[in-house]
């Protein structure tokens, strides 16, 4: 499904590896944790995966197709950013729509029922509560039915009391749809919600740990 080979990269201007031969696979439906120090690379892992960073050397190939220089749009991976990145001009209805082909209306309505917010289409981010948002832009991001789903800290905006029932839903969801996600996160108790974990430090993988 997913594979990285020998993946390295670096910024420009400057001469430090931030990803050092990386490799790693995944199989259709599995859930990976990235977790390691700040700095470390993990969300530069997420940056080459998602086609908006190329590597130096190494491939990245998703369904048996070398995708290491495709655009993004081509890669058909969706995200989910730590901020969640919703349109605070647009509704919810609009922000599931966005990068959707053709018909729209009823795949927007059946994500809504998917994430629990029938009835919220016409409210705009600034009326919903921080769970609630991150519903809308799991939404969004699972819209367009992508191989791969990408998750940046996604938990760390929530309060600890939403954050517990959010991270089941989440993940409930992602397990229902058969979605490949790699998730970064700082958090023990949401990589325990993971397949498998890897620890990234320095650029390169240090440990594996299979949990299902």
């Amino acid at each position: 499904m997913l594979s990285l080979n020998q993946i390295s990269f670096k910024y420009k201007n400057n001469n430090e590896l931030i990803l050092d031969d990386v490799s790693l696979e995944l199989n259709e439906g599995e859930i990976l944790a990235i977790v390691g120090p700040s700095g470390g690379g993990k969300s530069t892992l997420l940056r080459v995966l998602s086609g908006l960073e190329h590597p130096m050397k190494g491939e990245v190939v998703i369904n048996n197709k070398d995708v290491t220089y495709e655009k993004p749009e081509k890669r058909a991976i969706g995200m989910l950013f730590q901020d969640y990145a919703l349109f605070p001009h647009m509704t919810v209805e609009k922000n599931i729509a966005y990068g959707l082909k053709g018909s729209q209306k009823d795949r927007v309505n059946e994500m809504l029922q998917l994430v629990d917010l029938e009835g919220y289409n016409k409210r705009y981010p600034h009326e919903l509560s921080g769970g609630q948002q991150q519903r809308v832009a799991l939404a969004r991001a699972i819209a367009p039915s992508p191989h791969i789903l990408l998750l940046d800290e996604p938990f760390s905006n929530l309060d600890t009391e939403l954050l517990t029932k959010i991270r089941d839903e989440l993940f409930g969801i992602i397990k229902s749809m058969n979605i490949t996600t790699i998730m970064v996160t700082h958090n023990e108790e949401d990589a325990l919600h993971s397949d498998k974990i890897i620890r990234i430090e320095s650029g390169q993988i240090k440990e594996t740990k299979v949990l299902k």
